[in-house]
């Protein structure tokens, strides 16, 4: 009798097993819940925390066993006897307020397999964002989510939101041993749900609710749980663009930039734009000024405003300030179609160490460095990432990748890569560890940036990534297969700083800081430069671009319609900071929409249709831009005028097309029969004079063009007398004998 009891009893959970159930301390719950055969014998254990009664019943309904509730908070037991092969089945509840039937997560096997955890380990899998993250799927039929995260020390894991809610005992994860990586469908879970991760850490104590790190959707702040985003169904209509793209050479293609940041370009109402809304109006204005591209500051999610992005903890949900992630893509395609890339800045070099997102994110150091002295950045209190991490850099490539794959992102512009080079950055001595060799270099930090351009320019055909990188480091635009990290452009610091530098003295002393404007020449091709007036000169009490230029009112708005006109015609690609095409009068301000009142004076008017020309000219002319990152492409006529404060030089296009001369003059003096040579004789029409009345000058100039003769000036066999404007710049093509 006692043996045949203890046989019938013997598929029952013990009561430790049913304790850590309930306590949410088990460390496999797919061990005891679910579908489990115990010799001959079928058992089904389940969770229904609200049920009073629960029954197995078929797909068809017909019951299959009751289940016996083994522990008041709602842990079932009961035996299938009559079952000889698994089966599927279904739960049916019932208490006081009705009866209800839902599927069983834990009667459902696993999605990820064996190569998943080899690749995941290796750090190599190709599309790490298919794998994890949340994905609204259907499993055997029946519609869900699959969730996954990476979260190797944890001693469990669980998905929670208001479908369970927010108890982590009811969709307790799955560990694969492997790889670290913890998952669960969970049936009934649909796109647009909130959730987050529970994780009890390897100390046994509970971790602060965690957002998804592969969260394709985040809801609005100041929440801050992730979304299941809805499957892919957006429609692309870009095909054109794409196709071009691939084709072109990005080096010697036309590429003026608009750097935008979407909360405050405009304020409709005070509040945010929406995606659609920016598609509507800035797509199109961004078009009629003659931008080629219009880069982002950060749109991955970011808890703080006044981050402006950098601070991202949801690195793969475009934000919902602006709207929902199928908006963002429509944003994408109506630029494309507008004939307009978009490029985002992407932040990998640290994260901020908000308690929902990837900090201490098991309850160890898996995304960041553990040591401090590698693992936080003393100027943002941001946490580093471990880029010695073969699952972390991955997590990295995967992101990149997805912009572009996903939303059709046509360029990354890499932030802060200086800090992510060396050691020792921002750091005094003994605050930082140097690499084996002893030195500051940080070898895994640009191993990492290596293999994340070869992955981008090997997937992407077209594609670009931009440094922001401000040191002399060797080689950022060389390909990694040559040595260098891989970039396709480096913004160039250097003569942003002295150019600006030089401007804000007063002409009468510009004389003595001529070489301010020449010595960018002298590394202008080391690498593929882009010409950057970024946010960054002209916020923290920097003032605006019209600011910082010397002299009076007038004086500032020529200056600045000069400075346009060499920087259009110097070397490198252009990108200019939102309200600089109109001269804002104020530094920049995130809270606020742009000045763009001011355009109601002639003298704002006028800079805005000076940009818009300038870039109709770098498009147009292959001179102005062809060989951009070439020597071949530029030729001095006057390097050495400090007295009179005027630069000349000529633009080619590598090809035999015609050369464009290029002149400028940075004091408010008038160079009536000034001579240039040049390179043939004939007509050199004036396609550009920043002095003209329309941009808002005094309108003198060359009465259309002028005529050069075989005058032997500047090591040229012809040339020419020219009148250049005060403070003003010129440009002249040849146009035929």
């Amino acid at each position: 009798m006692a043996r045949a009891t203890l046989k019938a009893l013997s598929w029952k959970a013990s009561r430790p097993a049913i304790d850590a159930i309930m306590s949410a301390r088990h460390g496999d719950p797919f061990a005891v819940l679910g579908l489990h055969q115990a010799g001959a014998v079928f058992v089904i254990r389940a969770l229904a925390p609200h049920a009073e009664t629960l029954e197995a019943v078929g797909l068809d309904g017909a019951l299959i066993a009751k289940l016996e509730r083994r522990h008041a908070d709602g842990f079932f037991e009961g035996a299938a006897p009559d079952r000889k092969a698994r089966f599927r089945y279904r739960l049916r509840a019932a208490n006081a307020s009705g009866s209800w039937t839902f599927d069983d997560p834990y009667a459902f096997a696993p999605v990820l397999g064996d190569k998943d955890d080899y690749l995941l380990v290796e750090g190599t899998h190709q599309r790490l964002f298919d794998k994890l993250g949340a994905h609204a799927t259907t499993r055997e039929g029946v519609p869900g989510a699959h969730f996954a995260v990476w979260a190797p020390h944890a001693a469990r894991v669980s998905i929670v939101g208001e479908f369970n809610d927010w108890d982590g005992r009811r969709h307790a994860m799955r560990k694969r041993i492997d790889s670290g990586v913890w998952e669960i469908f969970a049936p009934g879970v649909g796109p647009d749900t909130l959730y987050k991760f529970e994780i009890l850490g390897p100390d046994g104590k509970l971790q602060p609710l965690k957002a998804d790190p592969f969260g394709f959707a985040s809801e609005l702040r100041p929440g801050t749980a992730s979304v299941v985003a809805r499957a892919a169904s957006f429609i692309w209509s870009d095909e054109a663009w794409m196709q071009g793209r691939a084709a072109r050479d990005q080096r010697r293609a036309p590429m003026s930039t608009y750097e935008v940041h979407l909360g405050s370009w405009k304020r409709p109402d005070g509040r945010y734009p929406t995606y659609d809304e920016l598609a509507q109006d800035l797509v199109p204005y961004a078009a009629e000024m003659g931008f080629t591209h219009i880069e982002l500051m950060p749109v991955s999610e970011h808890p703080l405003d006044a981050s402006w992005g950098y601070q991202p903890i949801g690195l793969f949900a475009p934000s919902s300030r602006f709207g929902a992630p199928e908006a963002f893509a429509h944003f994408v395609n109506v630029a494309h179609r507008a004939g307009i890339g978009v490029i985002v800045d992407w932040v990998p070099a640290h994260f901020p160490v908000d308690r929902h997102g990837l900090a201490q994110f098991d309850g160890t150091a898996i995304y960041e460095h553990a040591d401090p002295r590698r693992g936080f950045h003393p100027d943002w209190n941001t946490a580093i990432y471990d880029f010695g991490r073969r699952e972390v850099c991955n997590f990295l490539v995967a992101n990149a990748l997805y912009w572009m794959e996903k939303y059709h992102i046509d360029g990354l512009r890499v932030d802060a890569v200086a800090s992510m080079l060396y050691l020792d950055y921002s750091r005094k001595a003994g605050e930082w560890l140097p690499n084996a060799e002893g030195g500051n270099e940080n070898r895994e930090a640009v191993a990492f940036l290596q293999e994340v351009n070869r992955r981008v320019y090997a997937a992407h055909p077209g594609a670009m990534t931009i440094a922001e990188e401000s040191t002399s480091w060797p080689g950022v635009s060389k390909p990694a297969h040559a040595g260098g990290l891989g970039f396709g452009f480096k913004w160039n610091m250097g003569w942003m700083h002295d150019t600006l530098k030089y401007l804000a003295e007063d002409p009468v002393h510009r004389r003595w800081h001529h070489d301010k404007m020449t010595f960018g020449l002298l590394y202008a091709y080391a690498e593929n430069f882009v010409l950057p007036l970024s946010h960054d000169e002209v916020v923290h009490g920097k003032g605006s671009l019209l600011a910082k230029m010397g002299g009076d009112d007038w004086g500032k708005f020529a200056c600045l319609r000069a400075y346009y006109g060499f920087m259009w015609a110097y070397p490198g690609k252009k990108l200019l900071f939102m309200g600089q095409e109109f001269a804002q009068r104020g530094e920049w301000n995130f809270n606020t929409g742009l000045d763009w009142h001011l355009l109601d004076a002639p003298a704002h008017k006028g800079m805005q249709a000076l940009v818009r020309e300038l870039n109709r000219l770098h498009k147009s002319q292959p001179a102005l831009h062809a060989r951009d990152c070439e020597p071949e492409g530029f030729q001095w006529i006057a390097a050495d005028d400090a007295q009179n404060s005027v630069y000349a030089w000529l633009r080619h296009d590598g090809a035999g097309g015609p050369p464009i001369a290029a002149v400028t003059n940075f004091t408010p003096v008038p160079r009536p029969g000034y001579r240039i040579g040049l390179p043939k004789t004939g007509r050199w029409t004036e396609i550009l004079n920043t002095d003209a009345s329309i941009y808002g000058g005094s309108g003198a100039g060359n009465m259309g063009g002028v005529l050069a003769k075989a005058a032997p000036s500047h090591g040229f066999e012809a040339s020419a007398e020219i009148f250049v404007p005060p403070l003003g710049a010129v440009y002249f093509q040849w146009s035929g004998t």
